[in-house]
């Protein structure tokens, strides 16, 4: 058990995250002494779902209780209206909402309480939260899920990982007609993870419609196993691409969603691993900001682009991440250019060497020793 770095609001709010991100386990050590509604237990789903109104009951039920954790509340999104009421008339009482997935909230019209509950976000592992525990070589093979990395048999966990979503979220709810067609998607578009996405070719490598690939994969983003990267486009001197990059919310299971292959070469496929594992901690660290950060990348007409682009009130830096032990001049390429067009940002270039350098005016970081700095208390520049 890892102590998580996240801090949580003295007031209510929901608590969105994958399967396996631990918020139920965190939950329970942070709040002991909660009421406990949990959806996934049967006779309570059935006791809600038939009457909604029941959450009433069981809050104000137990007046020692004043926290109340509503676990996977996307499966009966019809009682917000009535914690909505409650929070509303003041009773004193924090609702802690979870899910793994906003679909149902979405389709459901669910406006997550009229602003009523803060959106906070548990994601994977950051590396800092192992400590001497994080290994890079492993990170890659197994990703940062505390599902997975504490489990007894951590490539079995994770190799069903797939299987688990599949059966209990896509199938049990229905959400597409032909398990077997959706399968197949997971599998190809794997292959996009660090990407743009073509669509019209993923539809074609499925045997499937274009609308139908969409519709998947706005279903991949609202079970949030999946995340999209705008290109950086302010004060653009350049054309520029105008399609988002994909990746999936952990290394790891890109690992497993990918279908081992003749043809791949290990380094190839440790290197999307590895620009996704310094993605997800990037991201991880913008969505627990106080203010406005967001990630982005950058990518010209003419191919040249950098990874990563992270920009807010306190930060502005421009990072290229390299799964190779040497700093080549051509590794810089892209971000000298994007230093021309931004010279208030400042580049680095994360590869996986030991020794801090410094080239034509670029910082070059060990990318382990990078992963381990980063906390959503400090600012994100490890430099001096």
């Amino acid at each position: 058990m890892y102590k998580r770095f996240f801090k949580p609001p003295t007031t209510s709010y929901f608590l969105f995250g994958p399967r396996g991100t631990g918020k139920t386990t965190w939950l329970h050590q942070e709040y002991p002494d909660a009421l406990w509604i949990d959806m996934l237990d049967t006779d309570v789903f059935k006791s809600l779902s038939s009457s909604p109104g029941r959450v009433r009951d069981l809050s104000l039920g137990d007046a020692r209780k004043k926290v109340v954790v509503i676990d996977e509340v996307q499966k009966v999104p019809e009682i917000l209206s009535e914690v909505h009421k409650l929070i509303e008339e003041k009773r004193g009482l924090q609702f802690i909402l979870t899910g793994s997935s906003a679909r149902k909230l979405k389709r459901e019209g669910v406006d997550l309480l009229a602003g009523r509950a803060l959106l906070e976000k548990m994601p994977p592992l950051y590396a800092g939260e192992m400590g001497s525990d994080f290994a890079l070589p492993k990170a890659l093979t197994l990703g940062m899920v505390p599902l997975i990395v504490n489990a007894e048999d951590p490539i079995r966990t994770l190799k069903s990982y797939a299987g688990l979503y599949l059966r209990e979220e896509v199938q049990a709810e229905g959400l597409v007609r032909k398990i077997g067609d959706f399968s197949r998607f997971l599998e190809v578009i794997s292959f996009s993870h660090g990407s743009i996405i073509n669509t019209s070719n993923i539809a074609r490598e499925c045997h499937v419609d274009r609308k139908t690939v969409e519709n998947y994969q706005q279903i991949l983003e609202d079970l949030l196993l999946c995340f999209y990267l705008p290109v950086f486009s302010r004060r653009a001197k350049r054309e520029l691409s105008v399609h988002p990059k994909f990746y999936f919310f952990d290394c790891g299971i890109f690992r497993s969603f990918r279908p081992a292959s003749a043809f791949d070469m290990a380094s190839e496929l440790e290197g999307f691993a590895l620009e996704g594992l310094v993605g997800q901690h990037l991201r991880a660290w913008c969505d627990q900001q106080t203010e406005m950060n967001t990630l982005s990348f950058w990518r010209t007409r003419a191919w040249l682009e950098v990874d990563f682009i992270v920009f807010g009130p306190t930060a502005f830096l421009a990072i290229e991440v390299k799964n190779s032990s040497e700093v080549h001049p051509g590794n810089l390429r892209g971000l000298l250019s994007f230093k021309e067009d931004y010279p208030e940002a400042t580049p680095i270039l994360l590869y996986r060497g030991k020794q801090r350098l410094l080239q034509k005016g670029i910082l070059c970081l060990p990318v382990e020793e990078f992963l381990l700095s980063i906390h959503p208390a400090r600012p994100i520049m490890p430099i001096k």
